[in-house]
């Protein structure tokens, strides 16, 4: 594998982590390449692996009963993706993660990863930073879709993802602001006349 440093910075940038440490994690990391509109992760299976998006662009969502989707996040490089409430319940996972375009992801089984808690406390530090940033996200995410208007979360999405609008199609932004493709239209033309 040819990112070692780059994940190395990337880590220390979270908690610092001795190279030693580091090197432990990295023994246990696979590198994954999927192919645009591939699964990392799927609904309805106990998740055993967690990951590391290295390259590309994922999409983490929820399908109901009648098919239609709910697009809970987006992954972009150095993104943590997984079905991660599987991995530590043990249960059902709710969520698919799925590629958007050709990407790489370093996974890592999530058993592997507990056991090097034991022997490597900056790990256990890490994963405990790493769920922490997850649950920050999560809360403002969820603030974000009870107290703004559909325009001012559609502001937001192109401050937090720059790039994404001329990679992600337009149904799974809509989607991933709680409204219709159609209202998305609506919002772009309003932004664009003003």
């Amino acid at each position: 594998m040819d990112f070692y440093d780059t994940v190395y910075e990337h880590i220390c940038a979270i908690t610092p982590v001795p190279i030693g440490d580091f090197d432990a994690l990295w023994a246990i990391l696979d590198k994954r390449t999927l192919k645009k509109g591939s699964y990392f992760a799927y609904q309805g299976r106990i998740e055993k692996k967690c990951g590391l998006l290295i390259k590309g662009v994922v999409r983490t969502f929820f399908r109901n009963k009648v098919g239609e989707e709910y697009i809970k996040s987006f992954g972009t490089p150095f993104s943590f993706v997984g079905g991660f409430s599987s991995l530590v319940s043990g249960q059902t996972n709710q969520i698919s993660v799925q590629t958007i375009v050709d990407s790489i992801i370093l996974e890592a089984s999530y058993t592997e990863i507990i056991k090097l808690y034991q022997t490597y406390p900056s790990l256990e530090t890490l994963g405990r930073r790493v769920a922490e940033s997850l649950f920050v996200f999560k809360e403002a995410r969820e603030i974000k879709l009870l107290s703004l208007t559909a325009e001012e979360r559609y502001l937001e999405f192109r401050e937090e993802y720059p790039t994404l609008e001329a990679i992600v199609p337009q149904y799974y932004i809509a989607s991933y602001l709680g409204v219709t493709p159609t209202q998305l239209s609506r919002i772009r033309r309003k932004l664009l006349s003003q």
